[in-house]
């Protein structure tokens, strides 16, 4: 017999004992998997298991769609959330091994007018530290997530207003703005989007057919998961999809577990698909090796064979039970997915839920972990639910501590704090007044606001069946006040690493017309200086002698600002329907003038 086809029916037996190997380990794992889904309160969930380009594994258990009991299988479509950022990163690495970029080039290099919150930060911040989260900024996620849109350019410029918490490369710290930026210079490179480099780039030569980029294609799509999560009373309940719009290429995909075991064969061959080169290998070796740490605590005394945490391009590394692990989780509302590999054993794992921030991924790899590698297995279900109890009665306690709470009236009416707020690295939205109740409305969300003492209110969220005062949690909406005791501003804690982001009061304006204006016009005697008003257009206006005009907004009938100055106001004073006097409401006192 031919020397070669003897090495090849060799090699091929060898793969096939290794797979009768394997298999016997996984013996009686579908008992296991199918017990997550009591215990987590799961819809369904589905699983994947990859030794070198063979799936091993690949079932779904529990439904896709709950209500209707429709069960979920290994095709069937869940968001994958952040594991998104491997793909997108590995665009990027593509573009550098075809001579278009740099890692160590600056991202201004690509995106024009792209800045940081500091001249340091500009200067310093690299395409590979944006890849492996050690820029220096936080998450900073509610922006796109409260505020979102489907303009990737002008969710970059908010960057700009985004505060750091520490130095460029001093920590790392997971940040989806910088894979947005990734996914943007790609495009400006290559002149497609984000989604026609992934479908071209991966999907189609990999096969992945019935993966996709939107939320769009997913309504579009057979066999695709409904969202859930799990409500205060411990019932699953659906979640509504949530559409990422621009920031897509931190977490848009939607997959299956058998066509992302077609992505992760990739990677644990080395960046080859079917034998021949996919990614670079030096790449894949980047990717998964250690470019920032992520945790320098040493290993828990109950898991003594668990420790160290670091970041590579898109994936994490760390020791699991002594073999090196490689694995990215995600979440979006409604779904959570996990995808491993252990490269010096050749396999991987994928666990893709319908449940919000579940951790029927990580309890699922794991119990899957302990039999692929042989090692002792650990019992990941009782310790899930010890730390279950732990957290009821932290939550209990905090509850209890809420009933006793004395609220101290504010100074001010409710009325007082209608109007947008702003912030330049987020977004605006609006304060009103519904009934007796204060709303928070924001782009594609809307709270009700709970007083909570002083000029502090409790955001609690309004679901299409009502508002669940259950759902507590440590975000205050602290409102403060300017030199004229008016609210100028709201704070909330966002960021843990930071101060209260704050976002600027701007009065809601009143729409007044041209022909109500005219009553206002005129000229008032202000201690012995004739003070002007008069209107150009829709528009009323105030001239001091020796200032520049002011334009005046009106918030409440009679009440006007000085539009481009804070905390500068003007009343009118109205007997019978004549206008009588005007007031300057200022900083330093409240000026009275007669209408002549």
């Amino acid at each position: 017999m031919n020397k070669f086809l003897v090495a090849l029916f060799a090699f091929t037996a060898t793969l096939s004992t290794q797979a009768q190997d394997y298999n016997k380990r996984l013996k009686g794992v579908d008992k296991e998997l199918n017990g997550l889904l009591e215990t987590c309160k799961a819809a369904g969930f589905a699983v994947a298991v990859v030794k070198n380009d063979q799936v091993l594994y690949a079932k779904g258990f529990g439904y896709r769609d709950y209500e209707n009991k429709i069960p979920a299988d290994e095709n069937t479509l869940f968001g994958i959330g952040s594991c998104t950022k491997a793909f997108t990163a590995s665009v990027l690495g593509l573009l550098r091994e075809e001579g278009e970029l740099s890692f160590e080039d600056r991202p201004a290099d690509y995106i024009p007018g792209f800045k940081f919150y500091n001249d340091e930060m500009n200067q310093l911040i690299t395409i590979k530290d944006m890849m492996c989260h050690r820029t220096g900024l936080p998450r900073h996620d509610w922006s796109w997530y409260f505020f979102p849109t489907d303009s990737r350019d002008s969710l970059l410029k908010r960057v700009e207003y985004q505060e750091p918490f520490t130095g460029v490369r001093r920590r790392w710290y997971y940040n989806n703005f910088m894979y947005l930026a990734q996914g943007v210079i790609a495009e400006k490179i290559t002149g497609k989007s984000w989604e026609e480099n992934i479908e071209e780039r991966f999907f189609a030569p990999l096969g992945m057919e019935r993966s996709n980029v939107s939320i769009a294609e997913l309504l579009a799509a057979e066999n695709a998961s409904l969202g859930y999560t799990v409500d205060s009373d411990n019932k699953i309940k659906k979640e509504e999809y949530y559409r990422v719009a621009g920031m897509a290429p931190a977490g848009s995909i939607n997959s299956s577990v058998t066509d992302m075991a077609k992505w992760l064969s990739v990677w644990i061959n080395n960046g080859k698909h079917k034998g021949e080169a996919f990614l670079p290998e030096y790449y894949v070796q980047e990717a998964t090796g250690s470019q920032m740490i992520i945790s320098s605590s040493g290993p828990e005394s109950k898991h003594p064979d668990l420790h160290f945490g670091t970041y590579g391009f898109g994936w994490m590394m760390s020791s699991y039970k002594g073999h090196y692990r490689v694995e990215h989780g995600g979440n979006i509302d409604g779904f959570s997915a996990n995808v491993a590999f252990f490269p010096s054993d050749s396999v991987g794992i994928i666990v893709l839920t319908n449940q919000t921030a579940s951790s029927v991924t990580s309890l699922a790899r794991n119990m899957i972990a302990d039999r692929l590698l042989g090692v002792e297995k650990s019992d990941w279900i009782e310790e899930y639910i010890e730390g279950q109890a732990k957290v009821e009665e932290a939550t209990e306690e905090v509850a209890a501590n809420e009933k006793v709470k004395n609220r101290v009236p504010s100074a001010h009416e409710l009325q007082d704090f209608i109007g947008s707020y702003e912030n330049l690295g987020y977004g605006v939205f609006d304060v009103v007044l519904r009934n007796d109740s204060l709303f928070a409305e924001f782009p594609n969300e809307t709270f009700w606001l709970r007083h909570d003492g002083y000029d502090i209110f409790e955001p609690f969220w309004v679901h299409e069946t009502g508002i669940d005062t259950t759902e507590t949690g440590p975000t205050r909406m602290n409102f403060s006040t300017g030199n004229t005791g008016d609210i100028n501003a709201v704070s909330m804690l966002m960021e843990e690493t930071l101060e209260p982001i704050e976002f600027k009061h701007k009065a809601k304006e009143l729409e007044v017309s041209e022909n109500d204006l005219q009553k206002y016009t005129g000229a008032y005697d202000l201690m012995g200086t004739e003070i002007k008003v008069y209107t150009k257009g829709n528009v009323l206006y105030v001239l001091v002698p020796g200032q520049p005009e002011y334009e005046l907004q009106a918030t409440e009938p009679n009440k006007f600002i000085l539009t481009i100055i804070e905390g500068y106001s003007v009343e009118f004073i109205e007997e019978g329907e004549q206008i009588k006097e005007i007031m300057f409401i200022q900083p330093n006192g409240t000026f009275k003038g007669d209408k002549k």
